[in-house]
């Protein structure tokens, strides 16, 4: 087995957090290589076709990392971006992601997906670490809370006000950011009693 061949894959696990298999053969890591690295341990599966160095900082929304390289068209959003955000104390049973209208959904068996479908799905998305290094895209704090008020009945009105009050209390959004955020969902008049109560 070539060693210049492994230290290759394990140098790119090490830099991007997680690899596919896809990605690995692209740069000549074949299915060989990689399947001794699983046996002596210098790689895990995370997932069908995803792989992580077995040393990497484990952390609580690891499994979004995976759905975000299987799935590059889907958005963390609602539910899942606010606790990536740090704005919620909840821990959803479900990944919340958005996906393009016509887009075909993701077919996974864990974890358990909500699936939103938006019509702008570029509006609002910001590329945020999770972990060491892996890059998930996820909808912005003001989006985020934007979104919140617009599924209201699905999430709960409780819980978009308490996205609102914490996201201000911590300064971690303007209020420019929220109109404009509010006016992009056409949520404008549903905000607006609780953003003019902010200030």
């Amino acid at each position: 087995m070539d060693t210049t061949t492994e230290k290759t894959a394990l140098d790119i696990v090490r830099t991007y957090g997680l690899v596919r298999a896809r990605e690995l053969a692209l740069l000549g890591v074949a299915g060989g290589t990689l399947q001794k690295l699983l046996n002596t341990g210098g790689l895990v599966r995370l997932g069908r076709g995803v792989y992580a160095h077995p040393d990497r900082e484990v952390h609580e929304l690891d499994e979004l990392g995976p759905l975000a390289i299987k799935y590059p068209g889907l958005v963390f959003c609602l539910l899942t971006a606010l606790q990536v955000h740090g704005l919620t104390t909840q821990s959803p049973h479900e990944v919340w992601v958005a996906i393009g209208q016509k887009a075909r959904a993701p077919k996974v068996d864990h974890p358990p997906l909500r699936i939103v479908r938006m019509s702008d799905i570029s509006y609002g998305i910001t590329q945020t670490a999770v972990g060491d290094v892996v890059q998930i895209p996820v909808t912005n704090i003001a989006k985020t809370i934007a979104d919140c008020f617009k599924f209201r009945n699905k999430i709960g009105l409780d819980v978009a006000l308490e996205a609102l009050r914490d996201a201000w209390q911590q300064k971690k959004v303007t209020m420019d950011e929220l109109w404009k955020a509010a006016e992009h969902c056409r949520v404008a008049n549903v905000m607006r009693p609780y953003l003019e109560s902010l200030v």
